[in-house]
């Protein structure tokens, strides 16, 4: 019976796990919007931008952004070309590796990313129940 109620436990901790993550994303998805992005979107200019504050060149092969966000490869491909139409980022051959694509935030993909920084910290240090962890203020909250 111990056992039981240990997997059960188990399971509803799972549970409460996803529905956090599926209430998260919803709440970024809507407060990305008026910036023209999606959670998913955000998440790879983020990471673009991560790579250029690291001292890095700012461009990374698709398959390392494949391995930092919870997306397909054609998904993720999906939404390179997207942003990249939208002018966010450029995709270019790979120098020492003629069949990799390497991926890097344009100047308009770098201020987009700047101006939704801290709507995107904010709703996570709200979702997450950390507000010193990012600028949570009325303003930022989606619907407010």
């Amino acid at each position: 019976m111990a056992a039981k109620k240990s997997e059960q436990a188990l399971v509803g901790e799972w549970r409460e796990m996803l529905a956090l993550h599926a209430r998260t994303l919803g709440e970024l998805d809507r407060a990305l919007d008026r910036h023209g992005l999606g959670a998913s979107d955000f998440e790879v200019l983020d990471i673009l931008a991560e790579a250029g504050a690291e001292g890095g060149d700012g461009c990374l092969r698709v398959q390392v952004i494949a391995s930092r966000v919870h997306l397909s490869q054609s998904a993720l491909s999906r939404l390179v070309a997207r942003l990249e139409r939208d002018g966010l980022v450029r995709r270019a051959m790979c120098s020492e590796d003629r069949r990799g694509v390497r991926v890097e935030l344009t100047e308009t993909g770098r201020a987009r990313h700047t101006e939704a920084r801290p709507l995107q910290r904010a709703v996570l240090s709200r979702m997450l129940n950390r507000p010193d962890a990012g600028q949570d203020r009325e303003a930022d909250r989606p619907g407010v």
